[in-house]
């Protein structure tokens, strides 16, 4: 441990070269006959660097000590061996002893900055550890006969000795080696005043050494000087030269210190306490001077930190984020911050009016009038009583906006308890009043939803005890919290509103989740406030705290009856499917996207007379074995042209061909495939259909040819070409009379009867009855080529009637009809009632094409002048127009149930109107109707 708080080498050299050089120092001023002893600035030296040094580092030093010792007794002393070894004993342990003392009594490192310091310094380290030394030395210099010195005569010469050394030297070797770097550049003229004072101390120290001036002490002033001007730098470099010199004097033989043999020990005493006084004086004079400048600093810097604190108070006042204000004990206004003046936009002395106290004139310049009687009555309470004021009132600010402001006010008291002043704080809480307000209303509403949404929501303790249940449920069960028994607590409410056979269940997942913290989930019967037991779907989750604690479990019963029963139903649902497709009479085949078949109806497995597994294994897809092994030859290649031509585009299939039975004859089926999408439109499965037709297919021609037969002779029918088109006509005002009626029947029977609703209905009814009659009226003169009297007429009217005729079909249908009119149409010459049935019939058209699709139905009515001619458009979005050129024959249909007359008679009004009818392709999907109807043809 000691080797590894070694000094360095190089330290420790120059140390015991400063000892060897001390030592012969020391020699130099031995000037008494008969004695070595003298001033011993080695001790100084040794003392000073133990004090810096650590004390695990001492042993080291104290080995190099021994080796300056012995080298300077070999060179200077000659004394003998031991008895130099006993006295560098001595001046070791007064080193160690010194350093000690001054390491205890100091604040380390030990600087010399304070008078307790150097006062410290001088008792212990100059006054008390030479006693060690002096002791040690004398008894050796008895003990060994040197110098014929006795123990009573070298004791004192040796102690003031070691004194002056330590004074002289230890603090030049401290202020050198700790306090010269903490000090700043002297400036020019410190530099200039350092030099005047170097040479007239050098200059008066040469004259009162030399014998030129009378008194040596008259050194004393530039010393001092040194001293209160340079602090312990310059006294120690003083005392350094001060020692230096009067050595030179001393042993030239030329100072006041020398003389005869009978008075040398006298005058080397006082060569001592010379040089003992000066260096004490010196030590004190800069401790105080130091002293001095660090109370003048400190005061500096307090004055300094004062002056800034005020100022930074102040901006503090101004610039904290309130409205600051003092007013005196009877209330006038004495002081507002800046934010107060920027607030209201003047100051106090700006509100002044005559015959009016300040803080009336502020108050009614400032305060909103309806709160202006308040605060008064506030502050005159608070001045009077002394006690808090706080109030919160609307202040104007500058922009002339009433805020509202939370403003108080406490009083300044002195010891007496009398007040001095009132300081007043003003806050503006406008924006928090509009929040809080805000967050009321948001709770409201928050509780007006919790309360309205349709569902369950209940709250119970960690414990489970039942702590809070909405409105919905209250209304549900048929209960409220309160009654509920706290003694039984979940258990209880489970046993009164939970079906019997779900109790045990629920209680055990609840249990469950209580206990390990886990999320509850759980479908149950709850019985509604009729008795009934729907099923319920309960979910609920904790809330802890920011300890992961659970202080709540809140849940929600959501009613999931209707849909558990429809699933029920679904799954009937299936499984009825699934026995209508194993019984139904066709052949069912469900394949992956590539085509690969997956499922096959057992009336597709009994035609083939094998099993889809047994495809596997052969070398071959599925699809292509079932090809290969089953179309035949002659079609083959078709088939399998077909089949990826619909793999590849997603297009349906749709083919004839002909199959080999499991018997090995061929039979002609009709096959036909069509994708199923998901929801992004990708194919998940391909199903297909096949349809033995063979018979039908043989007896395809015949029925063709029937049917053309049956095509003539019912087009060479007039009297049934009349009857049809007067069903089809009347047909639609009829369905209306009808539909109309049994709706006013509905209005009559009601509980009580809606006679308003079915008066209008009634009108409706006359309405449609009417619309018949003019109906049957204008086909008979149709069909009797009788002319009839067309008026110029308003076609967007007649297209309006039209949509109204059409509404309820519409809205019934989900149908949004948009209509866009020209503004610049003129009149037309028309019947009517024949173009307003001509609307209708293609209106309705338009929404039974879009019956199938899924997307928006739109049908869209635009009429247009061109030219002669107003044009009307009826665009639908429906599958569009297989046979565009066949719609308009007679008894050409494409709905199941239709006569096909509809758009024949349409065509014939048109063109008895000397217009135009016909369709066209929309793209991607749909049709569009469009008629044309000249505009100057004169009515008839």
């Amino acid at each position: 441990m000691i080797w590894s708080h070694r000094p360095q080498f190089l330290h420790l050299g120059f140390f015991v070269a400063a000892y060897v050089l001390g030592c012969g120092f020391a020699q130099s001023l031995a000037i008494v006959p008969g004695t070595g002893i003298s001033i011993w600035p080695p001790g100084g030296l040794f003392m000073a660097t133990l004090i810096l040094a650590s004390r695990h580092s001492w042993p080291w030093w104290v080995l190099g000590g021994l080796l300056a010792e012995l080298f300077s007794n070999f060179l200077w002393f000659h004394s003998p061996f031991p008895a130099a070894v006993l006295i560098y004993a001595g001046n070791a342990l007064e080193a160690v002893v010194g350093a000690w003392l001054v390491n205890r009594a100091c604040k380390h490192p030990v600087r010399l900055e304070t008078l307790q310091e150097v006062l410290a310094f001088v008792v212990l380290a100059a006054g008390i550890a030479p006693v060690v030394s002096a002791t040690v030395g004398s008894a050796t210099l008895a003990w060994f006969g040197i110098q014929s010195q006795s123990f009573t005569t070298a004791w004192p010469l040796w102690w003031i000795g070691d004194a002056t050394g330590v004074l002289i030297v230890a603090p030049l070797a401290l202020v050198v080696l700790q306090n010269w770097r903490g000090k700043a550049q002297l400036s020019a003229a410190q530099w200039m005043e350092a030099c005047v004072l170097g040479l007239i101390f050098l200059g008066v120290a040469a004259l009162s050494l030399s014998g030129f001036l009378p008194f040596v002490y008259i050194t004393m002033p530039p010393l001092l000087w040194a001293a209160v001007r340079f602090e312990f730098k310059g006294a120690a470099v003083a005392l350094i030269l001060l020692a230096v010199i009067t050595a030179v004097f001393t042993i030239s033989g030329s100072s006041e210190f020398a003389g005869d043999t009978e008075s040398q020990r006298h005058k080397h005493f006082m060569l001592q306490l010379f040089l003992a006084v000066s260096a004490f004086s010196a030590l004190i004079v800069a401790a105080i001077s130091r002293q001095h400048q660090l109370a003048v600093l400190t005061l500096r810097q307090s004055v300094e930190a004062l002056r800034d604190g005020k100022r930074e108070l102040s901006q503090l006042v101004d610039m904290v984020p309130s409205l600051l204000w003092r007013l005196s004990p009877e209330g006038e206004p004495t002081f507002f911050n800046q934010r107060l003046i920027n607030f209201l936009g003047l100051d106090m002395a700006d509100a002044d009016k005559p015959g009016m106290s300040r803080l009336a004139a502020i108050i009614e310049a400032a305060v909103h009038p309806d709160d202006a009687a308040s605060l008064r009555e506030a502050l005159n309470h608070s001045f009077v009583t002394g006690e808090r004021f706080s109030k919160t009132y609307r202040l104007r600010r500058a922009d002339g906006v009433y805020r509202w402001v939370e403003g108080s006010a406490e009083p300044l008291r002195d010891e007496s308890g009398r007040i001095l002043q009132w300081y007043g704080l003003s806050h503006d809480i406008d924006d928090q009043l509009r929040v809080e307000e805000a967050l009321r209303r948001s709770e409201r509403q928050l509780q007006q939803l919790i309360d309205t949404v349709p569902v369950q929501i209940w709250c119970v303790t960690p414990g489970g005890e039942p702590a809070y249940i909405n409105k919905t449920m209250m209304d549900y069960i048929g209960l409220k919290l309160e009654d509920f028994d706290a003694q039984q607590g979940l258990a209880g409410a489970i046993q009164t509103i939970v079906h019997p056979d779900d109790r045990i269940p629920l209680q055990r997942a609840l249990t469950h989740s209580f206990s390990t913290g886990e999320a509850f989930e759980l479908k149950f019967r709850n019985r509604r406030r009729d008795g009934s037991y729907r099923w319920t779907e309960g979910r609920a989750d904790p809330l802890r705290d920011e300890s992961g604690r659970i202080i709540r479990w809140y849940g929600a019963n959501v009613d999931i009856h209707d849909f558990v029963t429809s699933q029920e139903a679904l799954r009937e649902r299936e499984r009825s499917l699934w026995e209508l497709v194993e019984t139904l009479p066709v052949m069912i085949d469900c394949a992956a996207p590539d085509g690969e078949p997956l499922y096959r109806s057992r009336q597709l497995r009994e035609f083939l007379g094998y099993e889809l597994e047994e495809l596997d294994g052969t070398g071959k897809s599925r699809l292509a074995g079932t090809l290969d092994a089953g179309v035949h030859p002659d079609d083959v290649a078709g088939v399998k042209e077909r089949y990826a031509h619909s793999l590849s585009t997603g297009e349906p299939y749709a083919r004839k061909h002909r199959l080999r039975r499991f018997d090995g004859e061929y039979r002609w089926v009709d096959t036909r495939a069509a994708a199923m999408r998901n929801a992004e439109g990708a194919i998940v499965q391909w199903n297909v259909t096949c349809l033995d037709i063979d018979g039908e297919v043989r007896a395809q021609e015949e029925l063709r040819l029937a049917q053309e037969n049956l095509a003539r002779a019912s087009q060479a029918a007039s009297l049934a070409e009349l009857s049809a088109s007067i069903a089809h006509e009347v047909n639609q005002p009829l369905a209306a009379v009808v539909a109309n009626s049994h709706a006013c029947q509905r209005w009559l029977t009601a509980e009580p009867p809606n006679l308003v609703r079915a008066q209008k209905t009634v009108e409706r009814i006359i309405r449609d009855a009417n619309a018949a009659a003019d109906v049957v009226s204008r086909i008979r003169a149709l069909f009797k080529q009788s002319v009839e009297t067309r008026h110029a007429t308003a076609l967007d009217s007649v297209i309006a009637e039209a949509r109204d005729l059409t509404a309820e079909e519409a809205a019934r249908r989900r149908v949004r009809m948009d209509v866009d009119v020209d503004s610049n149409l003129p009149p037309v010459a028309l019947d009517r009632v024949q173009i307003q049935q001509v609307l209708v019939n293609l209106i309705r058209n338009g929404m039974e094409a879009m019956d199938t699709i899924t997307s928006d139905r739109v049908l869209r009515i635009r009429v247009r002048r061109m030219g002669d001619t107003a044009e009307t458009e009826i665009s639908d979005r429906g599958r569009g127009v297989e046979s565009p050129d066949k719609i308009f024959e007679p008894f050409f249909t494409t709905k199941a149930h239709g006569m096909g007359m509809g758009l024949a008679i349409c065509r014939s009004i048109v063109e008895s109107h000397g217009g135009r009818l016909w369709v066209e392709k929309n793209q991607p999907h749909g049709a569009t109707f469009v008629f044309t109807l000249p505009v100057e043809v004169e009515a008839a």
